[in-house]
């Protein structure tokens, strides 16, 4: 969150392609969104002024899976959050990526791709 705020170059450009795309939103998990706040009073109100970014709620089943998986000791609040946004779930189609500053903040298996690795620009 922290970077998207701050105008991070490939986020800002995935971020801005997903609004021109219909029905494609970068998803960001509601606890990652209030653990940058927590850092910066004006994470939330920069990320949520893109048109191309949807919060990842935090309903009932949500909580649920993300207090179990900081209980299993798979990370805090703000990473079991991005985990549960990477899980399948009916409601998208396609596969989930978690884009990250700290690839190595998630277990293995997951899928992580570098917000600094050159694919993010389209180069490779």
């Amino acid at each position: 969150m922290t970077a998207l705020a701050q105008g991070h170059k490939a986020l800002n450009l995935h971020a801005g392609n997903m609004a021109r795309s219909p029905g494609d939103r970068l998803r960001v998990p509601a606890l990652c969104l209030m653990q940058a706040e927590t850092r910066d009073e004006t994470v939330s109100r920069t990320v949520l002024a893109l048109s191309g970014v949807a919060v990842d709620d935090l309903d009932t089943i949500a909580a649920v899976s993300v207090g179990a998986m900081i209980r299993d000791g798979f990370g805090g609040p703000d990473t079991c959050h991005a985990l549960y946004g990477a899980l399948p779930r009916a409601e998208f189609t396609g596969m989930s990526i978690l884009l990250t500053g700290d690839e190595g903040a998630y277990p293995p298996g997951v899928v992580t791709v570098d917000i600094d690795s050159p694919g993010m620009l389209g180069f490779h």
